[in-house]
C-alpha cells in the first residue's frame, strides 16, 4: 500500500479530477462520508455522542462540513466550528458550508483567539471532537489561534477523530514539526502518509483507517516521487505460494549459516531455527571446532561443519572450504565475534561468493569503515540486516542520528551500494536498490530481547532460498517475524517473551497469514 507525502496526494487528486473525471466535489463528499461510516464502526454509539466538527478553511474543513452534514442527516447531535473566517472559505469548502447553512445547520465563527475562548465551553460539553482544521498541506509549524485550540483541545481528555492528519503534522515528515492534535482516531484518505505509519508522529494518530473516497488504485500507485508502501497482509499473502504434493527438500533451499563463537553459539542456533521454522529445505551451520558440539546438540534438524579458528578469530584458510559448502544462500554474521582474522574471513566470503548473501550482526561489523566492500552485483544480491547501532557504524554516525533519518539512511545506503537494507526496530524498514522503502507495520516493544534478530536473519535466508526474490524474502520474512512477535506478546506479554518464542510462533504467524486459520488482523489496516 502505497504510503504518500502532500505533493504527490495532490498530484493524485488533480489526476483523478482531471484525467479520470471525477469531480473534487464528488471527492469530498466521498472523503465525509466514508469518514462518518468509519467513525461509526469504531464508536458504537456515535449517534449518542455530542460532537464538536472543528473545521478549516480549506478542503480539510470542506470535509469537516460534509461530515457535519451527515452526521446531522442521521440523527446526531452536533455542533459545527469554523477555525477562521466565513469570507476566507473558498471553491468546494464553500459549497459545502453553504450547504449546511440552507439545511438550517449553525456554523460558529471562531476568527480570533477571543472567540475561540468563547466558544470552548461549547466544545468541551462534547463527548467527541472531529479536527478537520488542517489536512496534508500544512509545510510550517502552527501558531496563534490554532495553537491554542490545539492545546485547548488536547488537554481536554476528550477523544479526537482526525481527518486524514492530526492538525498540526506534516504530510512530509514523520516528525513533528511543532504542535498538533492528539488524536484517538485518524481516517485518512485514499493513502497513509509518513507521519500515521513512522515514529515519532505516528505516535499522536491513535488508530488508523485508510478511506476510499474514489481515487483510483493505479492513480496512487503511479504518482511520481518517493516510493514508500506499507506492508500490508493481502500483499504479503499473495507472496505465498502452495507446496506440490510431490515436493522434496531440495525444492526449497539449502542455506549456509555461517555463525557462533564461544559464548555466543545462541546466536547460530536461534538463526538456524528461523531458518528451518520459515520453510529452507536444508541448513547447515558452519562454525569453529570449539562451538560445533553445543550447536549439534541443540537441535537435530539442521547439519554443522566446522571452521578453523585460532586466537583472533575465524582462520581466512578456509574461506574457500565454505564457499565450497555455501549451495543456494549464504548467511553470516551472528555470534561470530570481531577479531581480525574474522573481519577479514567475512570480507572474502562477501568478496567472492556468487550466490545471494545476508549479512547481519558482527558480519556487518566487519565492514566498519569499508562499507563500500558491501556492494552487490549483478547475478548476486547483498541483503544487510543492521540494527541503527550496526547501521551507524557502517555510515559514521551515532545510533540516535541514524534513528532521527531512518527512512533517507536506509534508502541512501542500498542505492549507493546496490544492496538491500533491512534496517530493523520498530517500524523496521526494507530498503532496495531501486529506491523503494517498504514500512513493517508488525511487531512490538516485547521484541526488543536479544536473538529476534538472529531469528530475523535465519528467515530472510530461507524465503530467499524459497521465493529467489530477494525483494519478497525480505519483506514476507519481516512481516512475519513481527507477526510471530505479536503472537508471542499475546501468550507471554511483552516483558516475559524472548527470541525462542517468536521463533516458536512462526508456525502460527504462517497459518495466520496463509488464511488457514481463523485471522485476527495485527497491524494492517487494508
Amino acid at each position: 500500500m502505497r504510503v504518500l507525502n502532500s505533493t504527490q496526494m495532490r498530484d493524485a487528486d488533480r489526476r483523478t479530477i482531471e484525467e479520470i473525471g471525477i469531480p473534487s466535489l464528488v471527492l469530498m463528499e466521498n472523503a465525509g462520508r466514508q469518514a462518518v461510516a468509519a467513525m461509526e464502526a469504531v464508536y458504537t454509539d456515535l449517534l449518542d455522542r455530542q460532537i464538536a466538527v472543528l473545521c478549516g478553511r480549506g478542503n480539510n474543513g470542506g470535509d469537516g462540513f460534509v461530515i457535519a452534514r451527515t452526521l446531522v442527516q442521521r440523527g446526531a447531535d452536533v455542533a459545527v466550528f469554523l477555525i477562521g473566517r466565513v469570507t476566507d472559505v473558498r471553491g468546494d469548502a464553500r459549497i459545502n458550508l453553504e450547504i449546511l447553512g440552507r439545511l438550517g445547520v449553525t456554523v460558529v465563527e471562531v476568527a480570533d483567539s477571543q472567540a475561540w475562548e468563547l466558544h470552548f465551553s461549547e466544545v468541551s460539553d462534547c463527548t467527541l471532537i472531529v479536527d478537520a482544521i488542517f489536512g496534508t498541506g500544512l509545510k510550517g509549524p502552527v501558531t496563534g489561534l490554532i495553537e491554542s485550540v490545539i492545546a485547548d483541545v488536547n488537554a481536554s481528555d476528550i477523544p479526537v477523530v482526525a481527518i486524514d492528519l492530526p492538525s498540526g503534522l506534516s504530510a512530509d515528515s514523520p516528525d513533528p514539526i511543532g504542535p498538533s492534535i492528539d488524536a484517538a482516531l485518524t481516517i485518512t484518505l485514499a493513502a497513509p502518509k509518513l507521519p500515521l505509519v513512522l515514529p515519532p508522529a505516528e505516535m499522536r494518530a491513535g488508530d488508523i483507517v485508510i478511506a476510499d473516497i474514489g481515487i483510483p488504485d493505479e492513480v496512487i500507485e503511479t504518482v511520481d516521487g518517493p516510493h514508500v508502501e506499507l506492508l500490508t497482509r493481502s500483499a504479503m499473502r499473495e507472496l505465498i505460494t502452495p507446496r506440490s504434493a510431490d515436493s522434496h527438500k531440495g525444492d526449497f533451499g539449502h542455506v549456509l549459516i555461517v555463525a557462533g563463537s564461544p559464548g555466543k553459539t545462541g546466536a547460530a542456533h536461534l538463526a538456524a531455527t528461523g531458518c528451518l521454522r520459515s520453510g529452507a529445505g536444508l541448513v547447515t551451520i558452519a562454525t569453529p571446532a570449539a562451538c560445533q558440539s553445543t550447536l549439534a546438540a541443540m537441535a537435530p534438524e539442521y547439519m554443522t561443519e566446522v571452521i578453523r579458528a585460532g586466537n583472533e578469530g575465524l582462520d581466512a584458510a578456509d574461506v574457500e572450504r565454505v564457499l565450497d559448502l555455501a549451495r543456494d544462500v549464504l548467511a553470516i554474521g551472528p555470534g561470530l565475534g570481531q577479531g581480525r582474522g574474522t573481519r577479514e574471513f567475512v570480507r572474502q566470503i562477501v568478496d567472492r561468493a556468487s550466490m545471494p548473501v545476508v549479512i547481519d550482526a558482527d558480519g556487518l561489523n566487519a565492514f566498519t569503515g569499508a562499507p563500500d566492500r558491501l556492494a552487490g552485483r549483478e547475478g548476486r544480491d547483498v541483503i544487510i540486516t543492521p540494527h541503527p547501532g550496526e547501521m551507524g557504524r557502517l555510515v559514521g554516525m551515532s545510533a540516535d542520528e541514524v534513528q532521527a533519518s531512518r527512512l533517507e539512511i536506509a534508502r541512501n545506503f542500498a542505492a549507493n551500494h546496490h544492496v538491500y537494507v533491512v534496517l530493523k526496530g520498530h517500524r523496521t524498514l526494507v530498503a532496495t536498490p531501486d529506491r523503494k522503502v517498504f514500512i513493517n507495520p508488525t511487531g512490538n516493544p516485547g521484541m526488543a530481547t536479544g536473538g529476534t534478530g538472529d531469528v530475523l536473519t535465519g528467515m530472510i535466508g530461507a524465503w530467499l532460498a524459497q521465493l529467489m526474490d530477494a525483494e519478497a524474502a525480505c519483506k514476507l520474512a519481516v512481516y512475519l517475524h513481527g507477526l510471530a512477535g505479536d503472537l508471542a506478546e499475546a501468550d507471554e506479554s511483552e516483558v516475559s517473551m524472548t527470541a525462542g518464542d517468536v521463533a516458536r510462533h512462526l508456525g502460527d504467524a504462517f497459518l495466520e497469514l496463509s488464511a488457514r486459520r481463523k485471522v485476527v488482523d495485527r497491524g494492517d489496516s487494508s
